[in-house]
């Protein structure tokens, strides 16, 4: 291949590579809701002047992953129960959609092939006692179920809601005593998704999500 053929790698500025940073550790709950960050203390982390953790911050806040208060300083956002419930309630009905067309259009083996895929790189993640690499898998196993409906408006509706999924899974992550009852809870509904009757299908699927939220509801008491 010409030179002239390779298009260079865009390089990514201080930053975007601390919003970066800081998008994946609340993403992931490294960061847990509520949690104040010093633009003093990052800047010391990670060794740059505290203009781009600045910068970087306010583009957190455009995202609505952090909430600056005026005279207190930044936090990372925190959903209200309320936003939880409508989170799970959205999902569920764009989950419920993908599955119903997986099911109409005879994808279940397939999909639940590619499911245990998904069930095994958890299963690896819980041996190793890393939480935040189950969670990683769980959000993974979701956005399989309805990229198999191959519905773009499905899979579109999914991606919007992926930034607050993944700070509510970062939350239900500490509420699993044992990461193979979340592994368990998830070949389960592969299962379903695979041989159960369309009724009790949706019905897993539903009862799945609503115990996510019945668990954060249960952990904030």
């Amino acid at each position: 291949m010409p030179v002239s053929d390779l298009t260079p790698h865009p390089r990514r500025s201080t930053v975007e590579y601390l919003a970066d940073e800081l998008r994946e550790a609340i993403m992931s709950g490294r960061l847990e809701p509520g949690e104040q960050l010093g633009e003093a203390d990052l800047a010391a982390r990670f060794e740059v002047s505290r203009g781009p953790v600045r910068e970087a911050m306010q583009r957190l806040v455009s995202e609505g992953l952090l909430q600056a208060i005026t005279n207190r300083g930044v936090f990372v956002n925190e959903l209200t129960l309320d936003d939880v419930r409508d989170v799970y309630r959205t999902r569920s009905v764009i989950e419920r959609g993908a599955l119903e067309i997986v099911i109409a259009d005879r994808r279940r083996e397939s999909t639940a092939d590619e499911l245990e895929r998904v069930v095994t790189r958890m299963r690896r993640a819980a041996a190793k006692g890393d939480g935040p690499a189950v969670s990683d898998a769980d959000q993974h196993f979701h956005e399989v179920l309805v990229e198999a409906s191959a519905s773009p408006r499905l899979i579109r509706a999914m991606r919007t809601l992926i930034v607050e999924t993944r700070m509510c899974l970062g939350e239900l992550r500490t509420t699993y005593g044992d990461l193979w009852t979340q592994v368990d809870d998830h070949e389960a509904l592969r299962q379903a998704i695979l041989t159960a009757p369309p009724a009790r299908a949706k019905a897993a699927l539903q009862a799945h999500l609503d115990d996510a939220v019945q668990r954060i509801v249960a952990k904030r008491g």
